[in-house]
């Protein structure tokens, strides 16, 4: 009841925006950003975030198109509040929200239009249409269908009922009324203020098949669906004079236009649009595949939509963006916005550092199930998968090595005996790399030292103990005053312990592994260097 309230008054404020995708191909993470910054608006506003199917081009439409759309939308928490349904029913009382099922609609107000003498049916072929072109290119005017060119604008009525009525392929074109010579003065909620000359083209307004073409449905179907703006990517700018005199022929208000600037990916020196064709990032699925959360994902849109989101998640780390965060259609770039994988991977990091290791194994366990047979099976031990996860997790500063789920595998593989005391691992030791001493450092640690008991202070003490016994500097800070006096500092000590457990020099923190791995693990690792 509250959104049919919202279509029909237009309440203060509160907007009616689409997302209107074609099934023509995979899911592009343009579309997801479109989409995010509808629903974002939506819900800011209180108003009524839809998604319509426009399908009237049904040559390049691809199987199970519609549907992986939806479903892209609903993987990523961005399903609208009123579409067409996985089964193909309405969702919302402004269906079809399937353009080829609204052919009727279209077709009506065609007929109405050539009634009005606005519109008109054309007969010419292909063949013809290709002379016309070569006649204006040689005469090195403008091309396109308009003016003097238009052969059929003026064919006498009973003439074209003759035409029809002996079976002639038509198509119905608008007789525009515009001059090339006036400017009409636009104001774009992102570009704001911009001038365009009239069109003046006799656009195809209903194709041979009798379905419309995207400019015509667009006019109708955001006029019968009260949208009260539009947000789309920037190439579409050139076709705002064509679009508003569509709505003003029809007898429409225009909606408002957010022209929003494209995805692009540095090459090189230069930039360029993210392409459908050469990167895989550009393919919404690419993320699922990865394993890269879609809280990471969308919140990397934000920030590329609004350049403020950034700062406001650092002061705002644990709030939901989509009912917190102030998102301004003004404060969004007007030239390309920079697609960035290692930024993306950043910020995925730092949104899996926040979740708890069980949201972690939840997550992992049902990405490998899909996509890793050989993770899945090391994780099928939660109760010790759990605590491996759990590592430097909860904490004040929690590990951000986790960019994505394809990387848990080589991240916590270490911590597995059966991979790790079954694989040739080449030790990264760092300093201290003598063969000997790195033995006798080992031996004495777990023969004198090490108790599986102790808490971190004390195990952390015995470390500096150690590293006193072999004459190196119990605090880094004493070794960096005095460097001459010591071959090292208890870092490097516990470096030696770390690599010979782990078989890294880099990991999380040393205490928790050891917990975590046992003195039954540990005395099998130790076995295993010398």
């Amino acid at each position: 009841m509250k959104q049919n309230i919202l279509r029909e008054i237009y309440l203060s404020g509160a907007q009616v925006v689409r997302y209107a995708p074609s099934p023509t191909g995979f899911v592009h993470i343009g579309g997801l950003y479109q989409s995010l910054i509808c629903k974002k608006i939506a819900k800011q506003t209180g108003g009524v975030f839809y998604v319509r199917i426009e399908d009237t081009d049904q040559k390049r439409e691809v199987e199970n198109g519609v549907e992986g759309i939806l479903k892209a939308l609903e993987d990523y928490d961005v399903s609208p509040d009123e579409t067409l349904g996985i089964n193909g029913e309405d969702k919302g009382n402004y269906g079809s929200y399937l353009q080829s099922k609204r052919k009727d609609i279209y077709q009506s107000y065609a007929k109405k239009l050539i009634e009005e003498g606005k519109a008109y049916p054309c007969f010419c072929s292909q063949e013809e249409l290709n002379k016309i072109r070569e006649d204006q290119e040689k005469a090195k005017e403008r091309t396109g269908y308009f003016g003097k060119w238009t052969k059929c604008r003026n064919m006498p009525v009973d003439m074209a009922y003759e035409k029809i009525k002996n079976g002639d392929k038509y198509i119905i074109r608008l007789k525009s009324p515009g001059n090339p010579d006036k400017k009409i003065k636009h104001k774009d909620v992102v570009k704001g203020n911009i001038d365009f000359p009239e069109n003046d083209q006799d656009i195809v307004i209903i194709k041979s098949d009798g379905l419309p073409t995207y400019h015509f449905a667009h006019a109708i179907d955001d006029h019968l669906m009260h949208t009260t703006l539009v947000t789309r990517g920037d190439e579409w700018v050139a076709s705002v004079p064509l679009h508003l005199q569509l709505f003003y022929i029809l007898g429409f208000k225009a909606p408002k236009y957010a022209h929003t600037a494209p995805l692009m990916k540095q090459e090189g020196e230069s930039k360029r649009k993210l392409s459908k064709r050469k990167d895989a990032e550009a393919a919404v699925s690419y993320y699922k595949e990865e394993g890269i959360p879609r809280e990471a994902v969308m919140e990397y849109l934000m920030n590329i939509a609004n350049s403020n989101f950034e700062m406001w998640r650092k002061q705002n780390p644990d709030k939901d963006m989509m009912t917190e965060f102030d998102f301004q259609l003004n404060k969004m770039g007007v030239s390309g916005a920079l697609f960035d994988m290692v930024k993306m991977l950043d910020v995925s990091k730092i949104v899996i550092s926040r979740y708890s290791a069980e949201e972690v194994y939840n997550n992992v366990y049902k990405w490998a199930g899909e996509f890793d047979s050989e993770l899945k099976e090391m994780l099928d031990n939660k109760e010790y998968s759990l605590k491996v996860l759990g590592i430097e997790r909860g904490n004040t500063k929690p590990r951000k090595d986790i960019a994505k789920w394809s990387d848990v595998k080589y991240i916590i593989n270490y911590m597995y005996d059966e991979k790790f005391l079954n694989s040739n691992i080449n030790y990264e030791y760092q300093k201290i790399n003598d063969k000997n001493e790195i033995s006798k450092i080992v031996k004495t640690y777990f023969e004198k030292y090490y108790n599986e008991n102790d808490d971190k202070q004390t195990w952390f003490d015995k470390m500096k103990d150690m590293a006193e016994e072999f004459g190196y500097a119990r605090e880094v800070k004493e070794f960096k005053l005095n460097p001459e006096n010591y071959p090292g500092h208890v870092g490097d000590i516990s470096t030696v312990i770390r690599v010979a457990i782990t078989g890294r020099c880099n990991t999380p923190d040393l205490y928790e592994i050891l917990k975590v791995l046992g003195k039954e693990s540990i005395e099998k690792r130790v076995m295993k260097i010398k």
